[in-house]
């Protein structure tokens, strides 16, 4: 609007010549990087969410009132979208055609550092000199879906965070943000606290396996830096050494798809759940020369493997490997000792010795809203094992597992579940469900049948005691409710069977034991939390009117 002044004969005459804005027509950002946001609950480009705010605008005379009110709503999608550092600057450039052009500065990402700090978080030492952390920078950076060039998203950095403390080698992780070498970009400084990752343990005792023994075990689970683990443990007992190393890259260098490896070596003793357990107590033959008359057969294992796994889409994660085992049964004196007390072969060849080379492959999708207390969601686990038939034996073992979980408000005994703002995590009540099942086709050696009955398969029973099949299947409900912060109880049914395939067992070692091979439990338990993990403390009684209790770390399923 501008004033024209004109002389007359009368005076001066002045004219106030107004020009209206033009119609708006459209609205572009200019220094945008941000391709979709979340508008009004669906996922659509920035420009489409633009056209949206300003639609009631577009084919009116420009009113830069409404238009201010227009870019407010802007700035709020920024920051509803976790773009805190987004803005709009400046004034809209308006061309002859109605387009409004608007500057924006939305905080691009110009570089990303790693800072370790000590425990009592200072960045330098005494001296003055940096603290120099034992992780490498890429560990850590390579789990951050934020990189340089992208736009500073506050919920992307929080989940990059999450996922790099999930490695476990981290006492804490922050972020500091600064200026670029440009205004309008940031640096991210990732504060880093790293924790100890290694261990040393040493333990005498007696067990009724070996008799007396002592144990050292080693672990580190930031070898080189590299988040690498490599663990070891063995055990010597007067007449057996057993051992397991391990060694695991969760994350081979340069692979896109984030694929882990792990390769062990064991020597493992065990009394096998196939050969204990039941009303009938079957052993070994009476020795002439030692004093293992009557002992019970221990299933030595000495092998190793190599395993590949990676994850998938939609939750999934597949797991690929081969492992190669040698497997004797022995007596106490480690003997080989091939048939029990009633004649019956206890390995597949005669001699006592098996050699088994097989394939393994699994998969698992889990769902769940949070592996420590799950209130909702479901896992699902499936494998099958394939040998090559080097010495004989040729078997596929296929298996599953599907737990579902479904958050109730049944007692609220806690006061935490009584609360107005009460979360999920406040008051983690729940029905969780559970189903297992297996099957051998082909040869089979006694040992590898399944076994049901104890702590983790059917409540009421002891280890191994309901019986072992050539398949199985069990099923559980569990009721989980807390109490106080860091009590809570359960209640549960476990049900199990054989199918009735003991008899298909070599030597039907249920069978000549006298298990039930199907039956179920019921009771009730205790979870207490602990620095350790989870106590599982339960109370069950079974079908036959037997009671046991059961303790474990962490939940059954």
């Amino acid at each position: 609007m501008r004033a024209v002044p004109e002389d007359t004969s009368l005076g001066v005459r002045v004219t106030f010549e107004v020009q209206p804005n033009p119609e708006l027509r459209a609205v572009r950002l200019q220094g945008s990087a941000v391709p979709t946001v979340i508008y009004q609950d669906q996922e659509v480009t920035l420009q489409q969410a633009v056209d949206s705010i300003f639609a009631d605008q577009y084919g009116q005379i420009l009113n830069l009132n409404d238009f201010q009110a227009g870019i407010a709503q802007l700035n709020k999608l920024y920051q509803d979208n976790g773009y805190v550092l987004a803005q709009v600057v400046g004034a809209p450039q308006v061309g002859d055609d109605g387009t409004a052009t608007i500057e924006v500065a939305e905080g691009v990402i110009e570089d990303i550092q790693i800072r370790f700090l000590d425990r009592d978080g200072n960045a330098t030492d005494d001296e003055g000199n940096p603290i120099n952390g034992k992780t490498r920078d890429f560990i850590i950076t390579r789990e951050f879906e934020s990189q340089p060039g992208q736009v500073f998203n506050q919920r992307r950095i929080q989940a990059d965070l999450q996922r790099a403390f999930g490695l476990g080698i981290f006492e804490d992780l922050q972020v500091a943000l600064n200026p670029g070498q440009d205004p309008r970009q940031v640096d991210v400084t990732v504060n880093v606290t790293e924790r100890r990752t290694g261990t040393f343990g040493a333990s005498a005792g007696v067990s009724s396996a070996d008799g007396l023994f002592g144990a050292v075990s080693v672990q580190e689970q930031n070898l080189g830096g590299n988040n690498q683990t490599l663990s070891a443990e063995a055990q010597i007992g007067l007449t057996s050494l057993q051992f397991d190393t391990s060694f695991t890259d969760p994350w081979i260098a340069g692979d896109p798809n984030r694929t882990s490896y792990t390769v062990n070596a064991f020597g493992r003793q065990s009394i096998s759940l196939v050969f204990d357990g039941g009303p009938n107590e079957v052993k070994l033959p009476d020795g002439d020369d030692n004093n293992d008359d009557g002992d019970r057969p221990r299933v030595y294992r000495l092998g190793g493997g190599v395993t590949f796994s990676r994850p998938l889409n939609d939750g999934w994660r597949a797991s690929l490997g081969v492992q190669y085992q040698n497997v004797s049964i022995r007596d106490a004196s480690g003997d080989i000792s091939p048939v029990d007390d009633l004649g019956n072969l206890l390995s597949f060849n005669s001699s006592g010795t098996d050699n088994i080379l097989s394939v393994q492959a699994s998969a698992v999708r889990d769902r769940r809203n949070s592996p420590l207390q799950t209130t909702s969601g479901s896992l699902l686990r499936i494998s099958d094992e394939q040998t090559i038939p080097i010495d004989g034996i040729t078997f596929n073992r296929l298996r599953g597992s599907y737990s579902f979980f479904i958050p109730v408000r049944f007692t609220q005994i806690s006061p935490d579940c009584r609360k107005a703002d009460r979360t999920a995590t406040d008051c983690p009540e729940t029905l969780a469900f559970n189903v297992q099942g297996g099957t051998i086709f082909g040869d089979l050696p006694p040992y590898e049948a399944f076994s049901i009955g104890g702590a983790d398969s059917v409540r009421g029973y002891q280890s191994g005691e309901l019986g072992s099949g050539r398949s199985f299947l069990t099923a559980t409900a569990e009721y989980r409710f807390p109490i106080f912060s860091v009590l809570g109880g359960a209640l549960f049914f476990d049900a199990g069977s054989d199918l009735g395939t003991a008899s298909d067992v070599p030597g039907n070692p249920a069978g000549a034991r006298d298990k039930p091979g199907s039956g179920f439990g019921y009771g009730v338990g205790l979870r207490i939390r602990s620095p350790i993990g989870q106590i599982r403390v339960d109370y069950a009684i079974n079908d036959q009117g037997d009671n046991e209790f059961h303790f474990g770390i962490g939940e059954r399923f």
